[in-house]
């Protein structure tokens, strides 16, 4: 509930704030992938528990979805967000706790800290969804048909759980396996003509066998009911 809850956070704060979809993309990798999973073992070098973490609260987690959101900005735009302009989103929409500037400048700190200072974040699997996409337009016309807000979709729905967010340790995979989901969806069945598999494993060099069972994971997370998360709007 938590972790579901502050993803969404983050997928609304990055719409809410407009940025690009590599800026939103990345700051999920950063967060999800990244930080959430090894914050709980974090430390400083002195050995004490910094109050942005211990104990974790919801809040704080928001906290630092926006820093993801910054720190993204930072690495892609050429204006990046600023301080000023978090603090007063967080002011709005964080409600249980209002933070300064100065926390988050530490919660920056904690978050590259957390990350071993390691914020690359060109091996992403939107970034190679985008790329086979263009190269599926260069040499098919169904290509043009694959609507790419549906890959972003897909994108967005495999962070619900952290069983599909296993998925993305894999980003070339993952983003293969989308590719042929978001065909599957948005392509008019009537232009399946397209080997959309067998290119895939072409220009991917995963088995073809190996792509249909994730396709089917995905869209049986996808078509399944939907279990009750609580209510994930920013209040």
């Amino acid at each position: 509930m938590l972790r579901f809850g502050v993803i969404e956070f983050l997928i609304q704060s990055a719409q809410l704030l407009e940025v690009s979809p590599i800026v939103k993309y990345s700051a999920l990798s950063l967060f999800v992938e990244r930080f959430y999973p090894a914050l709980s073992r974090f430390e400083d070098d002195k050995g004490t528990k910094n109050w942005l973490l211990h104990p974790i609260r919801e809040s704080n987690l928001q906290l630092f979805a926006l820093v993801s959101i910054w720190l993204s900005s930072k690495i892609h735009d050429m204006t990046p967000l600023s301080v000023e302009v978090l603090k007063s989103f967080g002011d709005d929409f964080i409600k249980e706790q209002h933070y300064t500037k100065r926390d988050l400048l530490d919660a920056e700190m904690i978050l590259m800290q957390v990350l071993k200072f390691e914020i690359g974040t060109s091996h992403i699997a939107f970034i190679m969804v985008d790329e086979l996409l263009s190269q599926l337009k260069v040499i098919a016309r169904v290509g043009e048909h694959v609507n790419f807000e549906v890959c972003m979709d897909v994108l967005d729905l495999l962070y619900e759980k952290e069983a599909t967010s296993l998925l993305y340790n894999s980003p070339c995979f993952l983003a293969a396996s989308i590719l042929v989901v978001a065909y599957v969806i948005s392509v008019p069945a009537q232009k399946w003509e397209f080997p959309i598999l067998p290119w895939v494993k072409f220009v991917t060099s995963y088995k073809e066998e190996e792509i249909m069972c994730c396709v089917r994971d995905i869209l049986k997370h996808i078509f399944e009911p939907q279990a009750d998360y609580g209510d994930p709007k920013l209040n």
